[in-house]
C-alpha cells in the first residue's frame, strides 16, 4: 500500500468466496477523518463507482459497459494522480483499491467533478480483492506507486512486493501486460529488483537489472515531490508477464 493510505484500514474480513487468509499486512493501521464532501461522495458516488468484495470474480466488461484494457491501482492515496491518468486515457478502465475512506471519498468526489466513467474502487485489503475479485488474466497493467517501504531491517517481511505476491499478480495480467512499480526509497528499489528478476514468467522491459524511466503518463504524486525534496531518488520497475 501507498505511503498516502498509511491510515485508515478495516480488518480484513474472509470473504464469501474464497478464502484467504493473511498473516503478515504490509500496511498500518491508523485513523482517518473524512471531511463533509469527502462522507457526502462516499454516500452518493459509492453505489455508482464503489466495488464490493464479496461479489466474488468480476465480469470487467460488465463493470465498466465496455471492452477495454483495465488498469488496476493499489494504494492509490488520495486519488489524485489516478483521477489524473483516467482523465488523460480514457480509453482504458481503471479499478482503484484503497483502505483509506477519505482517500476514496476524495477520489470519488473528483471523479464525479470530472465526468470520468472509466473508474470504480474497492475499499478493502487488495490481496483479498485480487484473489476473490479480479479473474486471472484480465488485467493490461497493475500500478504499485510508492508502498510503504517498511525501511527498518526487521519490518522487511511486511513491503508486499515478495515472491508469492509476484506470482498473484503474474496470474491477474494478461500475456503482455504490465506490472509497473515506483518507490523513492533506494532499499526497497533493489529489493523489488531482486524479487521480480528471480520471478517466473516476467521479463524486465528495461533489460535485465535495469530501471526504466519514468513515463511521462505517470503523474508526479507530492510523495514523489516530497522524496525529491529530500534527496530521495525515484526508481520506476516495469515488468512484463510472458507466455506461460
Amino acid at each position: 500500500m501507498s505511503e498516502e493510505n498509511k491510515t485508515e484500514q478495516q480488518t480484513p474480513e474472509q470473504s464469501t468466496g474464497e478464502k484467504y487468509m493473511r498473516t503478515v499486512k504490509s500496511f498500518v493501521l491508523r485513523a482517518g477523518r473524512m471531511t463533509e464532501g469527502q462522507q457526502k461522495a462516499m454516500e452518493t458516488q459509492w453505489p455508482v463507482m464503489g466495488l464490493e468484495p464479496g461479489v466474488g470474480m468480476l465480469d470487467l466488461a460488465e463493470v465498466f459497459g465496455r471492452e477495454a484494457p483495465v488498469v488496476l491501482e493499489i494504494g492509490f492515496g488520495m486519488g489524485d494522480s489516478l483521477i489524473e491518468m483516467a482523465k488523460a486515457q480514457p480509453e482504458n478502465n481503471y479499478i482503484g483499491i484503497e483502505v483509506h475512506r477519505p482517500g476514496v471519498g476524495r477520489l470519488l468526489s473528483n471523479a464525479e467533478k470530472e465526468g470520468l466513467t472509466n473508474i470504480r474502487v474497492f475499499c478493502h485489503d487488495a490481496i483479498e480483492v485480487l484473489a476473490n475479485c479480479i479473474p486471472d488474466g484480465s488485467l493490461s497493467t497493475l500500478q504499485l506507486f510508492f508502498p510503504d517501504p517498511w525501511h527498518k531491517k526487521k519490518h522487511h517481511k511486511r513491503r508486499i512486493v515478495q515472491p508469492e505476491f509476484a506470482e498473484t499478480i503474474r496470474k491477474k495480467l494478461n500475456v503482455g501486460g504490465i506490472f509497473h512499480m515506483a518507490t523513492d526509497w533506494e532499499n526497497y528499489a533493489e529489493h523489488m529488483m531482486e524479487v521480480m528478476s528471480a520471478a517466473p514468467g516476467y521479463n524486465n522491459v528495461a533489460g535485465e537489472g535495469q530501471y526504466s524511466p519514468q513515463p511521462e503518463w505517470r503523474p508526479v504524486t507530492k510523495f514523489q515531490k516530497r522524496g525529491e525534496r529530500l534527496g530521495h531518488g525515484v526508481w520506476d520497475l516495469m515488468f512484463e508477464r510472458t507466455a506461460d
